[in-house]
């Protein structure tokens, strides 16, 4: 006795079914116990005092490539709680996130948010257009919105170069999962007012790479010196801002020697003549 295709389907994973190409609504509704309780809306209240906060991120659109930098420090009230905090990961091969805000839930949206860009070109066989993956970001910020309304607020940076045209975008987001595309730069975090300003004077999306990372640089080195929850490149422990480019070739980190190299020189250029 032959079964109806529909039985057949019904005794599989959601997945496999028509329309079930996103892992964080099948992780939902098959396994709501492994969903992170960040993503859950499960933090109790209290633990809210020990709330741990990323602070300023940017990016920055060049020729062919976008450029995505982060500061290491993140905070907790009026104390510094790390030096060496990741807030730049990469979506995908040809995309990046950036994350600001409360950091435990942020650093979750970023893992989960990579995790589901996989999970789609595996179910669909191709991966998301950077529209399309601008977009789910941004229902993914939407979904956090009761725990934003509580005072954990995140709000991402995604940037990437669409594979289709090769145009580089910078897309921002509110707590409410608005999405917003930025035309040449943008900037995000308790930093972003100093970063705005410096990325405002000297972005050119007809400049070269290096001189967009450059300008990322100076950028962050002025969010340093304006905001104290900033925190500026430690010379001592060599701890340095994350620098990423995403151009036609994908994702890459600069080294921290070439990083080093150009806050050298951002400082060099400042110094005062004698």
């Amino acid at each position: 006795m032959t079964s109806h295709p529909n039985e057949l389907l019904a005794g599989l994973p959601h997945p496999f079914a028509s329309g079930g190409s996103s892992f964080f609504e099948t992780l939902r509704r098959h396994a709501p116990d492994a969903v992170p309780p960040v993503m859950a809306g499960a933090i109790p209240e209290h633990l809210r005092h020990l709330l741990v906060e990323g602070t300023t991120v940017l990016a920055v659109v060049a020729a062919g490539s976008v450029v995505m930098a982060g500061d290491r420090r993140a905070t907790a009230g009026n104390q510094i709680s790390r030096g060496d905090m990741r807030k730049v990961f990469p979506a995908d091969a040809a995309s990046a996130i950036a994350i600001s805000g409360a950091a435990g839930p942020a650093m979750e949206l970023a893992k989960v948010f990579a995790t589901e860009l996989e999970h789609y070109e595996k179910v669909e066989g191709e991966p998301l257009s950077l529209e399309g993956k601008s977009t789910k970001l941004a229902g993914m910020v939407r979904a956090h919105l009761p725990m934003a309304m509580q005072g954990l607020v995140v709000v991402p940076l995604f940037c990437g170069v669409d594979q289709r045209t090769g145009v580089p975008k910078i897309f921002e987001y509110d707590p409410a999962g608005g999405r917003y595309l930025a035309t040449d730069q943008a900037a995000t975090g308790s930093g972003s007012l100093a970063a705005r300003a410096t990325l405002k004077r000297l972005a050119d999306r007809d400049s070269d790479t290096d001189t967009a990372v450059r300008t990322a640089v100076e950028a962050l080195y002025d969010a340093a010196e304006e905001d104290s929850a900033t925190g500026g490149p430690d010379l001592i422990r060599r701890i340095y801002p994350i620098v990423a480019v995403i151009d036609a070739d994908g994702y890459r980190e600069l080294d921290d020697e070439v990083v080093a190299a150009t806050i050298e020189a951002v400082v060099e250029a400042r110094r005062p003549a004698r």
